[in-house]
């Protein structure tokens, strides 16, 4: 059976779905597009409420050793161009076309996989075929072609795909998914609140034209919540489940997020853009089966 433990696995349905309604409300409906503001707020708050929730004793964090943190740091400065990158896409793009690039991350990894390790299946490389293809056509088929939104995207592309490459390559064990989050948030929150000022963010958005209203005081506050619920409920579920039983989850959680973002955000398509969204899919089912498999 590919769903095990639904409790855990709709939590982080839910949560995935609630989180990116979220940050496209801030970013494309209220148009608050200074990511390094908005990120920073996002990781300042998982930050902060995961170093309370480990000194309560509710989550396990070790970081003992130096060496370790220094070697994660090119990690987490991934890490940032991911949210930065993906934060500009978001707010340019529908969400089910920005989830269909975002998959497509997995070429990166199955391309290293294939050309240094050698050890990919034939059947991963139609899964990431397919992916590519979803990704390379959907601007060419695009009725609300932005060419920033799409070049943001594949910033957010690479930079994901680099993140799990590094990830397979890093040796230490002794950081676990939590240690290494914590090391993420920290560094974002001192690179982003660096930058906001160069990037002109810092005095920009004080003209911000709701900056005062409630809705968007809340909506931060939301991002900033969910943002966290999420990171921790996919700890969980990635430590409590196999891959191919996560994959599973998260192919769902992502069906569900791209079935019903177009009934409260504006998106056009015409039947080669939902062709493209279609190919993206059967490849994401194509890897779920492999990682289920092993094959």
């Amino acid at each position: 059976m590919y769903l095990k433990r639904p409790a855990g696995g709709l939590a982080f349905c839910l949560f995935y779905l609630a989180s990116c309604f979220t940050n496209k409300y801030v970013l494309s409906v209220l148009k608050f597009t200074y990511p390094t503001l908005f990120q920073g707020w996002q990781t300042l708050v998982g930050g902060l409420l995961l170093h309370v929730s480990w000194k309560l004793g509710w989550v396990e964090i070790s970081l003992c050793s130096r060496s370790d943190i220094l070697s994660w740091l090119p990690a987490s400065a991934l890490f940032v161009g991911i949210i930065y990158a993906g934060s500009r896409a978001l707010s340019r793009l529908p969400i089910p076309v920005f989830l269909t690039v975002h998959n497509a991350a997995e070429v990166i990894t199955c391309g290293f996989q294939k050309f240094v390790q050698k050890e990919t299946s034939l059947l991963k490389v139609c899964s990431s075929l397919f992916l590519l293809v979803a990704a390379v056509c959907l601007p060419l088929c695009d009725t609300q072609f932005d060419p920033n939104g799409y070049l943001w995207a594949f910033i957010h592309l690479i930079c994901l795909g680099a993140y799990k490459v590094f990830h397979k390559l890093w040796k230490p064990s002794s950081l676990s998914d939590l240690d290494q989050q914590y090391i993420n948030y920290v560094f974002s929150v001192v690179l982003l609140a660096s930058a906001s000022h160069p990037a002109g963010d810092l005095f920009t958005a004080l003209d911000f034209p709701f900056l005062y209203f409630y809705r968007f005081h809340g909506s931060c506050c939301a991002s900033g919540l969910l943002g966290f619920f999420l990171m921790l409920h996919t700890a969980k579920l990635k430590n409590s489940t196999t891959s191919g039983q996560y994959a599973a989850w998260s192919f769902l959680a992502k069906v569900i997020t791209a079935s019903l973002s177009p009934l409260f955000f504006v998106m056009t398509a015409n039947i080669l853009t939902i062709s493209c969204l279609v190919i993206g899919g059967v490849g994401e089912v194509l890897l779920v089966y492999t990682e289920r498999t092993g094959t």
